[in-house]
């Protein structure tokens, strides 16, 4: 059986409780022959509900739980007694969570903010029982209403990730160690390309307490906007990161042109959506302790007109001035 432990799309079916019936019964009470109809309501069924958690980071339990149902209502009983209320089935969501209709594409929204809520099958309302068709010419009714369906429907629930910044570069650019040098998350390191096949999420901490959440993307190839590889499914997770740091791999692994790999990425995340290109960012030399690192700095220097922090992500060198500028970014300078 594959092991799954990173799920960012998932098909959802939901069905929400039955409304319980209307009851028809009559008052039957001793010194009371005609006591006339008493018969209670259907209680309401429950719904299910969507709610953003910030202790999840992925739709995994979805994946393995992909039916969500909530309970039918009671019936309406004798002695005007309203049948009981379901309670809503409270699925769990993370952050960026975006909710469509699977069968009809229809957007019906998102859940960013821990706490938000969004019903996605509304359950059905109770019946009403024969007391409430009493009148001076139906003495003893016997109508009543049947309890209405709850809804039914099928869902794609697709994860943004909710990161403040997202790293960004090629494959084997040493992102995922840099992520394990800034946090405490521990993504796979490996010396070859794609060790990274799922988003990696891991928090920033700083000495007054401020943190900052990170979001390692795996890594981009020439077509991403167009799904080569799995770029789509790569670059959705960008998108809602407030800043970028490129990694770029200046030691030219592969005989890779670093100047030409970070105009490349730029461009990737352009294409992909057009207010990427207005995001925030750093650009890190990365593996400058590898030979050749500093020949390829100043070719990227002379093309490329940006600040370049310089560091080595697997020696952990030069990390303390990113750590700085992000600090200064979202909180502001001491």
């Amino acid at each position: 059986m594959k092991h799954v432990v990173f799920k960012d799309r998932v098909k959802l079916y939901v069905r929400a409780g039955n409304g319980g019936n209307g009851c028809v019964s009559f008052r039957r009470e001793k010194f009371i022959p005609k006591g006339g109809p008493d018969g209670g309501d259907g209680g309401h069924g429950g719904s299910v509900v969507l709610r953003c958690d910030a202790d999840e980071d992925s739709l995994l339990p979805l994946y393995y739980q992909p039916h969500q149902r909530a309970k039918h209502a009671q019936h309406g009983m004798g002695s005007q007694c309203h049948g009981r209320n379901s309670d809503d089935r409270i699925v769990k969501v993370a952050p960026g969570t975006v909710v469509s209709d699977a069968e009809t594409g229809d957007f019906l929204g998102e859940l960013t903010q821990p706490g938000e809520e969004l019903v996605v099958a509304k359950g059905g309302r109770g019946g009403i029982g024969n007391i409430h068709f009493k009148s001076s010419v139906n003495q003893a009714p016997r109508e009543f209403t049947e309890g209405t369906k709850g809804e039914e429907k099928v869902l794609w629930l697709e994860l943004k990730l909710m990161a403040d910044v997202g790293l960004v570069g090629y494959p084997n650019a040493g992102k995922s160690t840099l992520l394990t040098q800034l946090t405490h998350a521990h993504p796979k390191v490996a010396p070859y390309p794609f060790t990274t096949i799922n988003p990696i999420i891991g928090t920033l901490e700083y000495p007054n307490f401020s943190r900052l959440r990170i979001a390692d993307i795996p890594g981009l190839i020439d077509g991403a906007h167009e799904g080569v590889g799995l770029g789509h499914q790569f670059l959705r997770h960008i998108e809602r990161s407030k800043f970028i740091l490129f990694v770029i791999d200046m030691a030219g692994t592969d005989q890779r042109n670093p100047a030409d790999d970070f105009i490349h990425l730029r461009e990737e995340l352009r294409l992909h959506r057009a207010e990427l290109a207005d995001t925030p960012y750093l650009v890190l030399a990365n593996k400058m302790d590898e030979p050749d690192a500093a020949d390829h700095l100043e070719e990227f220097k002379k093309r490329i007109g940006e600040t370049i922090y310089e560091i080595s992500a697997e020696l952990g060198e030069g990390l303390e001035p990113v750590k700085e500028a992000l600090y200064g970014h979202f909180f502001g300078k001491e």
